[in-house]
């Protein structure tokens, strides 16, 4: 049997206004992987309210529901407030707790890991206890790739948990803004900062992505880059989360890192340019970005 990426995290609405689009980054990362026809569980948890039955259909109607999805009868689902500025940039207001703070260490999840081809997760997910220690069991008891998303949101981290996290990574992938507040060095060079840091962490690959200026990679000793495409911003909700799924998928495919750089870029761009964060994706919409 062909082995699962599991994917652990937050599933919310995320709230335009008065428009509600079905979110969260690790759900966005199955979603795209799944869209792309890799094989992927997903694990988190909604509350048995209006808001995670809708979740529910949602993950149903996208092949993402299974019997890792958790209801928790205390703790609501979780809705998002985003915000864009001028330039469609998105934050977030995340309430807590909500459902996905208490993600349980139950036997599929466990049983899952354990076959898993590889396992994605983010730091948002850690900020409440229980989920915490559920994805480091899972993550100790594992030999599949680890691939850690930091995609910090202000303020529910801790530099200990990114620490923890970033120690157990094989992949770790961040934005410009992330690497200049987790690598301490006064070099302002971006390649001597991923150096410093995986001196540090020692991940096999590291990623930083440079919105729409493209994206950097360190691999197998390496450094990789592209300029990014050029697209009209609808908003950038998602746009990373696509990025990693294409990533993830390349990695694991083990084709040329060039290319995978390149193709990930493609769809990144593609999502940027549509509202929300899972759109579909058109036919050949990697060739179509690429030839631009």
């Amino acid at each position: 049997m062909k082995q699962s990426i599991l994917c652990l995290g937050e599933v919310l609405w995320d709230a335009f206004g008065k428009e509600k689009v079905a979110g969260g980054a690790t759900m966005n990362v199955a979603f795209h992987l799944n869209q792309q026809g890799a094989r992927v569980a997903f694990g988190s948890s909604v509350g048995i309210d209006a808001s995670g039955d809708e979740l529910v259909n949602f993950l149903k109607d996208n092949g993402l529901f299974g019997d890792l999805i958790q209801r928790d009868e205390t703790l609501p689902t979780c809705e998002v407030t985003v915000q864009l500025d001028e330039q469609q940039q998105a934050t977030y207001i995340i309430p807590q707790p909500v459902s996905w703070d208490n993600i349980k260490p139950k036997a599929a999840l466990s049983k899952c890991a354990k076959s898993a081809r590889a396992i994605v997760f983010g730091s948002l997910v850690c900020r409440g206890n229980t989920t915490h220690d559920t994805l480091l069991s899972l993550l100790n008891d594992t030999n599949a790739l680890k691939v850690f998303d930091v995609n910090l949101r202000p303020p529910h981290y801790t530099l200990q948990t990114i620490e923890t996290l970033a120690a157990r990574a094989d992949v770790v992938k961040m934005n410009e803004e992330e690497a200049d507040l987790l690598i301490n060095t006064k070099k302002g060079d971006l390649k001597e900062k991923i150096t410093e840091f995986r001196k540090k962490y020692h991940a096999q690959t590291i990623c930083v992505t440079r919105g729409a200026h493209g994206a950097i990679v360190w691999h197998d000793h390496e450094f990789y880059e592209h300029p990014g495409f050029e697209v009209k911003v609808a908003d950038t909700v998602g746009a990373g989360d696509s990025f990693l799924a294409t990533f993830i998928i390349g990695l694991l495919n083990k084709l040329p890192m060039q290319q995978v750089l390149e193709r990930a870029c493609a769809v990144g761009a593609y999502v940027a340019g549509k509202r929300g964060a899972t759109p579909r994706y058109v036919d050949g919409i990697v060739d179509l970005m690429a030839a631009r």
